[in-house]
């Protein structure tokens, strides 16, 4: 089932029960470096606010996916990606961080400076997740059996060893390679691959999977295919139309 709401974020949002959303994966704006059709208007003011609200919309261990970029100015980078973790934490998050590297893309930014290709994808956490389950597709270099590994130091300094049973694929580490992808005329998609392994990892079937920046509705796409509830939220009619009319397409292939 999918609820979408056009209108501004911080009006809607308040329709939403408290505890209510088990997991949202977002893009906000990144500083200034979209218009949307002229509807820009982001700051400290915007983004405070909704870390507020999305903690009281949030079940205790859910998570939020907060997939976020820096704009560079005067030849600094905003930090205001940063700014956003932080405050996340006063919200009464807990904070882990991973990155998304974009593989298949040019390098961008400034010319002082290597090639900037990565994002970060920061995971504001109510408490412990409570829900899904880790992907483990990384080869382990010791296919399987019983190895000896490291176990830290014990009381006396010392090193001491522990045997563990090595599987063939161990859980993936916090870097995270997929390719950009257009998939729609929203001028900021994410990959769908990013939001449907986000969504497997965090959240379990029929719960609920909130997008506050639905854009695209890239999120809600993936919600849908993996069989879990949706809420939406887009303040750009023609943006939420097109998500609309995605989400709507999976809708039919279920």
């Amino acid at each position: 089932m999918s609820r979408l709401m056009l209108g501004d974020c911080l009006e809607r949002i308040e329709e939403i029960p408290d505890g209510s959303v088990d997991l949202t994966v977002t893009s906000p704006p990144y500083d200034n470096l979209r218009t949307y059709n002229g509807s820009l208007d982001w700051g400290e003011h915007v983004w405070k606010p909704v870390l507020q609200e999305l903690f009281r919309v949030t079940k205790q261990g859910g998570v939020v996916v907060w997939v976020v970029g820096d704009a560079t100015m005067k030849g600094s980078e905003t930090g205001t990606s940063f700014k956003q973790a932080l405050y996340s934490m006063e919200c009464g998050f807990n904070l882990e961080t991973m990155i998304w590297e974009k593989t298949g893309s040019g390098c961008l930014g400034s010319n002082y400076y290597y090639g900037q290709n990565f994002e970060y994808v920061f995971l504001f956490v109510k408490g412990k997740p409570l829900h899904g389950g880790l992907i483990k597709d990384r080869e382990n270099r010791v296919k399987s059996g019983s190895v000896k590994v490291n176990g830290g130091l014990g009381k006396d300094g010392k090193g001491k060893a522990r045997v563990v049973e090595r599987k063939p694929f161990g859980k993936r580490n916090n870097i995270w390679r997929f390719d950009t992808q257009k998939n729609s005329d929203h001028p900021a998609p994410f990959p769908e691959q990013l939001a449907n392994d986000h969504i497997i990892s965090w959240s379990n079937e029929g719960d609920t999977v909130f997008d506050p920046f639905m854009g695209s509705g890239t999120t809600g796409k993936m919600a849908v295919l993996n069989g879990r509830d949706f809420i939406g939220i887009e303040k750009v009619e023609d943006y939420f139309n097109i998500a609309k009319e995605r989400i709507e397409k999976a809708e039919i292939l279920l």
